[in-house]
Formats: C-alpha cells, structure tokens, sequence
C-alpha cells in the first residue's frame, strides 16, 4: 500500500455539531486530544476528498469487456466496463473494499474475487455467478487466503492459505463452482508462497517462495500430486530474486524476472530442461516490474522502472522487434494484462495530474484507448503541481533521490515542507496521482518532498540491502541530510519541516522525530513501527519470519540488544514537538500496540500528543468516511503546529 497523509485519494464521514461548528467523529473513530474540528475545514477540502480512481481487474475472454475496480460510495467495488469511456456497472456491494476480481477464463460467467472484514486482511475467496448475481463463500472464512489464480481452462483455482496452522502459506486446488471439491494440494513451509501460473495443459503450477525482496525462488508443482521441484537453484553465494512468471504454450520454458548476475530485474526465458537463462532487456539499466505474454506467446508487454517513471514495452518473440506504447506521460502503470484476443494490452495508469485510471492498447493498430475517466472532485487536474526530481548527498556521500512538490506561484517565498517517507521499506515513492494531499500545495502553499532514502527499491539491489540489519539507522540519517539539503533551497523554509510517513515510514517519522527534534516543527505517524522487538512478537504469524529477514531476529540477544536502542520508543523522552499517531484497531502488520505504547510514552513528556484510531480498519484507513476524517484532523493538526 502506497501511504500518503490520506492514503487513497477520496461528508457522510461525519456530522456536523449544530452547537460548535465542528465535526463529530463517525462512532467508529477513537478520538484522543484532538482538539474540534471546524466544519470549515470539511468545506474548504470538499473538492479534494471527492476524486476517485479506478483500477484494471480482468479482461472478458471472449468479449472485449472488462472488469475494474473503484469506489462510488464508501469502498472500492467491482464494476464491470463493457467499452472504453462505458458506463461503469457495479457488482459487488460490501462495506469492505474488494479486490483481486478476475473472470472465468474460457466462458466469462462468473469472476472471483477477493475481501476481507475490517482491514484485518484474512482475505476469503468468492464466486460471483454473473447470470444470477449470486455470491458464494468459497474458503473457511477464517484464515488468509490470497494469491488466486485460475487454470486456462477456467475449471480450476490455486490459491495460498494459513489454514493449516495460521503461520504457513499451504498451496490449495479448487473448483469455483464446487467449493467441496477444494483441497490443500501442497504442504508448504513459510509465509512468502503464491502460484503465479498454470502450464497450458493444467499439469503444473509455477509457484514462487518469498523469503524476502532480495531473495526468492520458483518451483514447479504436480498439480495432482502436489509433489514439487525446484527450478531456480539454492545454494551458496550472494542470493538472488525471482519475481512472477508465465509458462510458454509448450510448457518447456517459462518467462520470469530476475536479478542473477544483475542490480536489477531482468526479463528472461528460462528452459525448463537445461536451467538455462536467456536474457531478453540485458539493455535496460532498470527494473522489470511488470510483465504478461499473450496466450499464443507470440507477444510480451513489459513495464520497466525508470527512475519511479513507468515505461511500457512491447516485444515481439519471433523477430525480436520491441515498441513503446505512446500517448502516456510521465507516470506509473500497473495491472498489466493481454485480452485473449492476443492484441488488447489492458493496465492502469496515474500520474501527478490524473488518477488512477484504465486504459488498454491494441498491439496490431497502434490504437490507445481510455475506457475510465475518474472525476477529480470538480477540481481542475492543471493546478496540480507536478514533480521535480531531486537529489541530495548524505552522511557518506551516497546519492539520495527523492520527488519535490511546490505550490504554485501565488505563494512566494520560502515555503513549509511535509517530508513524506513511503513504507516497506522495500518501497518506492513515485511520480502518481496525490489526491487529496494537492490540497496542500493547492490551499495551503507547502512543499512535499518524498524521498527514495536507502533500502528503497528501483535503484539496484545493492542499493536496497543498504539498510538491512545493523545499518538500520543509516536510513534515517538520509532524512538528516535532506534537512541539510532543505535549507540550500531558496524556495523551501527549512524552520517549518513536518515529516509524516506510514507503515515503515511510520517508523521512520517516528525515528526523525526523535533525532531531529530540534528541526522539525511536528510529525504525523500512520501505523508506524515504534518498538522492532514488540513489533517481531505480534505481527501475524505468517509474515513474522519475511520480516526478520529485514530487520534482524529479535530471538538473537546481539540483534535484539539493537533493535531494542534503535527502536523510537527507547528515545521517545527526546520528542517535545507535536506528534499526531494514526492507527487501524485491526492492523495485522504493525499491530495497534506499537501506536499506544509511544502515544502513552510521548505524553509523559508533556508533549502534544493526537491520537485518532478506527476500529474498523487494518493496516491504513481504506473507507472514505475515515479518510476523510484522518484528512480534516491533518489539515488542522497542520494549521496548528507548522503554518502558525
């Protein structure tokens, strides 16, 4: 997920007090010395809470229909597109937000999809008959279930889940429209294992095993007896990372990325019979990030990673012919896949003035199509600001990027700066859409500077490992330098800094709050990281052992002794500025605890301490009403403590 001060970008939230102007919290917000809320402010942001985006799910296999998701109401639902610039129809109606759709190959009668209750991301499957609109529970309902895939003869699914033990990711086959027919195919150890394809044939499985971003490995599955092969091999040396893969129609070969021999991410075959690797963007400085090969394999689209810019190819297997899909500005594109028609490439698309939204390419005209066009709450996309690229040298002399977004010129001057770390940490803050976060620039005059500190994906492998283990600390002092950089600017006011961030960059707000004390002005942590060791403990069993393997194991004495100082809550006495905590009640990630121990910590400083919690949500508020609440306190939070 993708953390900004209002995470998506989107006033049935809350109501207003006829007796003190201001907004009352929905009764599912826990509200702790926030002071009233004027109902101005809900005015003033009105246009900025009301855009949408709308994201690719699944192409029609035999219609050039599509299925998308994106919010009307409350939460993103699955709404079904039948043209581009088409009406968008919905289809599924829950309180929670829904995910992962994706038709039945073959026939297109139903698709699957995927959703959880509260944020508390114990993802159950569903079957959604499109005939009769009837929804069918298709797993226990009580374990997390996620990663489905179907067969591409549409008669079967695999999919992970915890079920067995609530820690392992077991490899599950089912029928969709005969839950009874489920069964665990594999037993497998470990939290970081998804099927990725199914061999033309239905035979095999391609699945992936996750140990971490830097670190993975694919194996091969009898899809009757669950018996498996490895097909990357282990051993020792420096590790290395396989992302997705695709069969080839024969099955003899796959397409997968990886950075053997590489800093980055390459496309590559990989024959299944000899182990060999043929490397097919050997040119490209950058990340393969995304990728998809028609059904006749003839074509493959492939997105690269260019410092945070997404671009687009299309190469063509036979002759070896590549192009780039034209028309799209400086951006990012995700949800990459072929119709079956073998010449329709649908994906998402979002840049600094547009959301999110979803367009398709025809491979055989050149034709690029808009089939979503999401409103941006009345308010003109032109005036959004859009990013500069910027860099800065750190402590050690190694070269930090980041993006800067300035108000425009009717606020000259120096101006305040939000610094907006992303989480992860294997992240990358990018050059997307900023919602509601363009009320700052906008309304506000501020600055907005994300930075890529180190550990950061996208700029090589080497340069992701650098915050691993004992060089934790070193990521936050790239945020001291930036603060050094700040004041070379004429343009930014280096005496009015917030910095803010979620989830990992919760740990890093809270981190710079307490090594920087003295230079910045406040600081907002959504779901942050305060104590590594008591987060190691009670994170879900399933993700515990992938995340020791970035932060070290807190059961080693040596690594829990560091973990323990370097943890924020150790230094929490150093923090004397304003300090707002957001948190879901239901996180399974960064658990509510690691919030309420720093917020009851910070205030034995006598510091100004906001604390706002939902008790319906998990890891980052996904419904609007709580957004848009989360949204109006930062603004006055913001108003309070970095604009006076």
């Amino acid at each position: 997920m993708k953390f900004a001060l209002g995470f998506a970008a989107v006033l049935s939230a809350s109501v207003v007090s006829a007796q003190s102007g201001s907004i009352v919290p929905n009764e599912n917000l826990v509200v702790e010395g926030i002071p009233p809320v004027p109902a101005a402010i809900a005015e003033a942001v009105r246009p900025y809470t009301e855009s949408r985006a709308a994201g690719f799910a699944s192409w029609h296999p035999t219609r050039r229909e599509m299925l998308i998701t994106t919010r009307f109401a409350d939460t993103a639902q699955v709404h079904l597109v039948k043209m581009p610039g088409g009406a968008r129809r919905q289809l599924t109606f829950f309180p929670d937000r829904v995910g992962g759709a994706a038709f039945q190959p073959a026939r297109g009668q139903s698709f699957i999809f995927s959703k959880d209750v509260g944020g508390g991301e114990f993802f159950q499957l569903y079957r959604d008959d499109l005939a009769t609109g009837a929804v069918t529970l298709l797993t226990d309902g009580k374990s997390r279930n996620s990663g489905a895939v179907w067969s591409h003869d549409g008669k079967w699914i695999a999919y992970s889940s915890t079920r067995r033990n609530g820690r392992d990711t077991d490899l599950y086959v089912q029928d969709p429209s005969d839950p009874k027919t489920d069964r665990r195919l594999a037993e497998l150890s470990g939290g970081g294992w998804q099927a990725v394809d199914w061999s033309t044939d239905g035979k095999k499985l391609l699945v992936v095993e996750g140990i971490s971003v830097n670190e993975s490995y694919l194996w091969l599955v009898d899809a009757v007896t669950g018996v498996k092969t490895l097909v990357t091999p282990k051993g020792p040396g420096e590790k290395v990372s396989y992302g997705s893969g695709k069969f080839v129609p024969a099955g003899n070969a796959l397409y997968t990325t990886t950075d053997k021999d590489a800093e980055f991410q390459r496309l590559v075959r990989l024959d299944l019979a000899s182990g060999r690797q043929t490397v097919l963007t050997g040119k490209i400085p950058w990340d393969v990030e995304d990728f998809d090969v028609t059904h006749d394999g003839k074509r493959i689209a492939y997105v690269t990673d260019e410092d945070g810019s997404s671009v687009i190819r299309i190469l063509e297997v036979d002759s070896g012919k590549e192009l780039r899909v034209p028309g799209l500005p400086l951006g990012t594109i995700g949800s990459l896949q072929w119709h079956e028609n073998g010449r329709d490439l649908g994906f998402s698309f979002s840049s600094a003035r547009s959301p999110s939204d979803v367009y398709s390419f025809d491979a055989a005209s050149g034709k690029l199509d808009r089939w979503t066009e999401s409103e941006t709450g009345g308010s003109n996309p032109e005036s959004f600001s859009e990013p500069e690229l910027v860099r800065w040298k750190s402590f050690d002399g190694k070269p930090i990027s980041g993006f800067l977004y300035k108000p425009g010129a009717r606020f000259p001057g120096k101006r305040p700066v939000i610094i907006n770390i992303h989480g992860g940490p294997e992240g990358q803050s990018r050059p997307q859409y900023l919602g509601r976060n363009n009320y700052f620039m906008n309304e506000l005059g501020l600055a907005m500077i994300f930075p890529n500190v180190r550990g950061s994906t996208g700029f090589g492998k080497t340069f992701s490992k650098l915050d691993n283990g004992m060089l934790r600390e070193d990521s936050v002092k790239d945020i001291g330098a930036l603060l050094d950089w700040i004041r070379t600017r004429p343009d930014l006011d280096a005496d009015r800094v917030m910095v803010t961030g979620g989830s990992y960059g919760g740990f890093m707000t809270l981190a710079s709050a307490v090594a920087y004390n003295d230079r910045i002005r406040c600081s907002l942590d959504v779901v942050g990281i305060s104590n590594f060791v008591t987060f190691l403990e009670k994170t879900e069993a399933y993700r515990r052992d992938l995340r020791r393997v970035e932060y070290g194991d807190e059961r080693d004495p040596k690594m829990r002794e560091f973990l323990q100082k370097i943890s924020p809550l150790t230094s929490a006495s150093k923090i004397t500025k304003p300090l707002f905590v957001v948190q879901g009640a239901n996180d399974p990630r960064v658990p509510r605890n690691e919030s309420e121990q720093m917020v009851a910590t910070v205030r034995r400083n006598g510091a100004p301490v906001w604390f706002l919690m939902a008790k319906d949500e998990g890891h980052g508020f996904a419904k609007k009403r709580n957004q848009d609440f989360q949204f109006y306190a930062a603004v006055e939070f913001m108003q309070e403590n970095l604009l006076k």
